[in-house]
């Protein structure tokens, strides 16, 4: 029994990682109903800048982790000019696929500038992990857990306490008729994919601290792992992120303890293969239904 809470506890710590980059993927998807697979990679980017800032003039956690916002914003800047504000609307795929061409350019430039496959990473906490009786909980993970909260909540308040998010949930409604009222709906869309990179850039800037390392691999690896938790708590809605990430991260580790490391993926992926069977939607509502009902 204190297996399964402490390994609970750890998914849900785990998990949280994966719901902050399940909301940046909601904010676009929401938003602009395309996939951007150049996420995970934009992320990566920010990183990869923190690090250079770290190695080369030894910059502390709190510069290298508003190094990582800062140019995780501006890679997805970069991916929107690039790959989504060229396209007309239902070209959603060509919008993907040409993400999936700027993921690769990116990652060949983060190798470039550091072109090792592993470099280290200012930890975020290094005090000993917190104990309540025979539980566990190290102090970088609770700070990763509130970060989830706390920005899923400025995320709803933003959408819906807000002229900006007023404007979001138009678009995500109708775009042409939020464009007819005086939405410049051009103007909201870097926006949008800036702030949806700056929570990745949170997530990856907490994730890097917690594995005090960085590999040109964080790209994929953040790209997958957001965008099964998006798909898990529901396409598009805000707080389906957090669940569905915490609800992965708990699936992950309880598998890995429970029956190996090499079953881990095979059960993140079968709960999702019966959550789309049985939701397609996910488990939560989209951020179109959330609006819809609001109208």
């Amino acid at each position: 029994m204190v297996d399964l809470v402490q390994n609970t506890l750890d998914g849900l710590m785990i998990g949280s990682s994966y719901g902050l980059l399940a909301l940046g993927f909601t904010l676009i998807f929401g938003v602009m109903r395309r996939l951007n697979l150049s996420y995970g990679p934009s992320v990566m980017i920010g990183g990869y800048f923190g690090t250079v800032l770290y190695l080369q003039f030894g910059a502390g956690p709190f510069v290298v982790a508003a190094a990582v916002v800062v140019g995780a914003a501006l890679a997805g800047i970069y991916v929107e000019r690039l790959c989504f504000a060229p396209m007309k609307a239902g070209a959603a795929i060509a919008s993907m696929v040409s993400s999936f061409a700027i993921w690769m350019q990116l990652e060949q430039a983060a190798i470039l500038v550091l072109p090792r496959h592993t470099y280290a990473f200012p930890p975020l906490a290094t005090g000993a992990p917190l104990e309540l009786g025979p539980f566990t909980i190290r102090i970088d993970h609770l700070v990763m857990l509130g970060s989830a909260f706390g920005l899923a909540a400025a995320v709803q308040f933003v959408l819906h306490r807000t002229r900006f998010g007023l404007a979001l949930r138009a678009i995500i409604g109708n775009p042409v008729a939020a464009h007819l009222v005086g939405v410049d709906v051009r103007a909201v869309m870097p926006l949008a994919f800036a702030g949806a990179s700056a929570i990745g850039g949170v997530a990856g800037f907490l994730v890097l601290a917690v594995d005090q390392q960085v590999t040109p691999m964080f790209g994929m690896w953040a790209t997958l792992k957001g965008l099964i938790a998006m798909m898990i708590g529901g396409l598009g809605s805000v707080p389906g992120a957090v669940l569905g990430g915490l609800l992965l991260g708990v699936i992950e580790v309880q598998s890995q303890w429970y029956f190996g490391p090499q079953i881990r993926d095979l059960a993140a992926y079968f709960v999702l293969f019966a959550v789309l069977a049985l939701r397609p939607r996910g488990l939560v509502g989209s951020l179109s239904d959330a609006s819809t009902q609001k109208a």
